[in-house]
């Protein structure tokens, strides 16, 4: 099986990531989303997918720049159909027979475009919550973006990405009304567009 899931459509700074995910059939049965595990749990889990060779998978981002040409819809399928291509690339002729699942509102492409990248794909409502594979690729997705924020952090300590991870939060709010958006940021996502600062 071949999961597909999406961090970071709703912030208002970083990319959008996406990643797929292959798992064998009938495994981690019991995995949770993302969001329903602690930092540490999602860190275990991400290195236990990196290191056991059981699961298989790939990640692409599309960064602010492209999400106010695509707009965050366009850009979470775009970052779908790449991750999808990459895992496909990397894990030869076994996974063309694997059937594809996507968290609801996500798609290969576009809607129009899925079925000829995957005929047997399907975009499962709260996917993440009923699919092992679409679970475990919200957590390779969910860590590798809370990573970057990280490193983010460290460029604009201003808006203390660390803690908040780009989201709008009363923090990451008054950071900006105070230091203005920085190139991280989406400004299409902001009520008000004041010039970017340094």
């Amino acid at each position: 099986m071949i999961g597909i899931d999406e961090v970071g459509r709703g912030a208002l700074a970083g990319p959008v990531v996406v990643a797929a995910a292959m798992v064998p059939a009938g495994r981690f049965r019991a995995l949770k989303d993302s969001k329903k595990l602690s930092p540490w749990q999602r860190e275990a889990w991400y290195a236990y997918f990196k290191n056991s060779g059981e699961v298989r998978f790939a990640v692409a981002r599309v960064y602010p720049r492209g999400i106010e040409r695509l707009n965050i819809s366009g850009a979470a399928n775009r970052a779908a159909l790449r991750a999808f291509t990459r895992l496909m690339r990397n894990t030869g002729a076994g996974a063309r027979s694997a059937q594809v699942f996507l968290d609801g509102g996500l798609f290969l492409g576009s809607r129009a475009a899925q079925k000829s990248h995957a005929p047997r794909a399907l975009t499962v409502i709260k996917g993440d919550e009923k699919i092992p594979a679409v679970a475990a690729a919200s957590i390779v997705a969910k860590v590798t973006r809370d990573r970057f924020m990280v490193r983010l952090a460290r460029r604009w300590p201003a808006y203390s990405f660390e803690v908040h991870k780009g989201y709008g939060t009363k923090i990451h709010r008054a950071a900006i009304a105070k230091a203005g958006p920085c190139e991280a940021h989406r400004l299409t996502f902001l009520k008000k567009r004041p010039i970017i600062r340094g």
